[in-house]
């Protein structure tokens, strides 16, 4: 029976073989499944004497490595026609069928390798081309919504990135931030810049924290005029809503600044502010307090103050409230030793732009005086620029740790002194704190306290363990985000505690400069202090 092998024979010993020897062998290898057969298609060979009956000799390689030298695929032709004997015949197919075998079995191998060679390119292809066509989708996907949001959506999402870059609980309070984000893009109405701020205040509520706040164009304006050198308002300075005994909840006044109305008026640290204006200062937000405090020069303002068990209405006139950072005062004691004779007083009420300037000016001022000892005093001092208190802290310590910046996963930063800003590291040194002294003050008096360069006089302080950063929005809104957590050298974390002072101060003490220097003086008034006793080391 005439097989597939013995009909192609013809065509596959033509003049393709040349191009193609591997693929000819191999073709037969495969197509030839008996004895007979190969004796066939060796008979054919004979039928075409143009090809094969001639005496054929290998003069070159081809690409099938390892095949016989003599093999008729290897080899170029110079014969010439002649009639084969049977004896002939018989060598020729033995011949024939040996080389055809083992050269069949090499060019498979061969042949493989190349096949899975291209095998594994094809499939490299087919999967880059996959990844490419994945990634084309998911870009597409990803960009599409991209194109659809709106001016107001990317005020919102400026305002997400924002808390999602600084906010120094990457928790964010137990919940997904980027689902939140998908959620609320779906779900909030932002169609008028009011809903979209109504959906920003929303969304850093569910972070929990009273510090973390938005703040519309007019109040983060009045925010950052709290920074600067003057304003105009009433001179108070108070604290985030807080429960004190657990019946009264408002502001809580930290300081009054100096000659301002509020103080003229006799506010001071401790009251509460319970109303402005007539309207309750209960669920009121802390920056539209103080937006309602300030006004223009000249005009009124009604608060409704507790002082312990009374109730006071009290109207204030705004003034240009000039807010300069430091006073200071020479203290003479006569009678005392030699080195505490001379006593430089130091006050300083806040931490704005201009506060470690003029707390270097002051103590140069003073030891041209010849002062031996200094007394700094941050009592009703509510913190302001964090920088400035880093500044403040060198200016007194040679060197040391002055705050770790902590967050939820422990320690992130270190402030530490190194020398270069120290103006006076070596002079008996008092700081005088009560519950009125935050923040920034805080730092400043735990740095002191814990690298022994002070004695710490007063009461517990007001515990804001917590630090904000302003960032400011593309329509001139801003948020004041919590980025850190702060702890003193000693590992401290004083949120909600406060700085423990050393050794309490007699009470009444005066919060005045004169006042200061008259209890030190006078060795007969309630509030005297003993200098050997104040600048006493620990």
């Amino acid at each position: 029976m005439e097989t597939a092998a013995s009909r192609l024979a013809p065509r596959l010993f033509s003049s393709s073989h040349k191009r193609n020897p591997c693929f000819n062998l191999l073709f037969i290898h495969r197509c030839t499944s008996s004895y007979s057969q190969l004796t066939r298609i060796y008979i054919n060979h004979l039928s075409l004497p143009s090809l094969y009956v001639r005496k054929t000799y290998a003069t070159r390689k081809t690409r099938c490595n390892g095949v016989g030298k003599n093999h008729p695929s290897q080899g170029s032709y110079n014969s010439s026609f002649h009639a084969s004997t049977p004896l002939e015949i018989n060598l020729n197919f033995k011949r024939f069928r040996s080389n055809f075998i083992q050269g069949a079995k090499i060019l498979k191998i061969a042949c493989c390798r190349g096949k899975l060679k291209q095998v594994a390119l094809v499939g490299f292809f087919r999967m880059v081309v996959g990844v490419v066509f994945v990634m084309a989708i998911s870009l597409t996907v990803s960009t599409a919504p991209s194109c659809a949001l709106t001016e107001e959506n990317l005020l919102f999402l400026e305002a997400w990135r924002a808390v999602d870059r600084a906010y120094y609980d990457k928790t964010f309070n137990g919940q997904s931030w980027f689902r939140y984000r998908e959620t609320a893009l779906k779900n909030e109405p932002m169609n008028t810049r009011e809903e979209t701020y109504a959906a920003i205040k929303k969304m850093l509520s569910t972070l929990d924290d009273p510090f973390t706040r938005f703040l519309e164009p007019e109040k983060f304006k009045s925010l950052r005029s709290g920074t600067k050198a003057a304003l105009t308002g009433v001179g108070l300075s108070f604290a985030y809503p807080r429960v004190l005994d657990g019946t009264d909840q408002g502001f809580v006044v930290m300081s009054s600044t100096p000659d301002g109305p509020a103080y003229k008026a006799g506010i001071v640290p401790g009251d509460i502010i319970l109303a402005i204006d007539d309207i309750s200062t209960e669920n009121m937000d802390i920056y539209d307090a103080a937006d309602r405090l300030q006004g223009p020069e000249g005009s009124s303002v009604d608060v409704t103050i507790r002082k312990g068990s009374d109730i006071n209405h009290i109207t204030l006139k705004r003034e240009r409230v000039k807010r300069n950072p430091v006073k200071s005062t020479l203290c003479e004691i006569p009678g005392a030793g030699k080195e505490n004779s001379r006593v430089g007083y130091i006050k300083l009420t806040t931490f704005n732009q201009n506060a470690s300037e003029a707390v270097r000016e002051a103590i140069n001022k003073l030891r041209n005086d010849n002062v031996k000892a200094f007394v700094l005093d941050l009592r009703n001092n509510s913190g302001g620029l964090f920088p400035q208190g880093i500044e403040i802290a060198k200016i007194w310590l040679e060197k040391g740790v002055i705050v770790y910046i902590c967050d939820s996963r422990g320690v992130r930063d270190i402030y530490e002194a190194d020398g270069a800003n120290t103006v006076a590291a070596s002079e008996p040194l008092v700081v005088l704190v009560n519950k009125g002294t935050a923040s920034a003050s805080e730092i400043l008096a735990g740095a002191l306290k814990d690298n022994k360069r002070a004695v710490l006089y007063g009461e517990p302080t007001f515990g804001k363990g917590k630090i904000q950063s302003v960032f400011e929005l593309s329509d001139g809104s801003g948020l004041a985000v919590t980025v850190a957590r702060y702890e003193t050298p000693a590992h401290t974390d004083i949120d909600k505690v406060g700085i423990i002072p050393d050794h309490p101060l007699p009470m009444p003490f005066p919060m005045d400069e004169e006042g200061f220097c008259g209890c030190i003086r006078d060795l007969s008034s309630p509030c005297n202090l003993n200098p050997a006793q104040l600048f006493a080391k620990l």
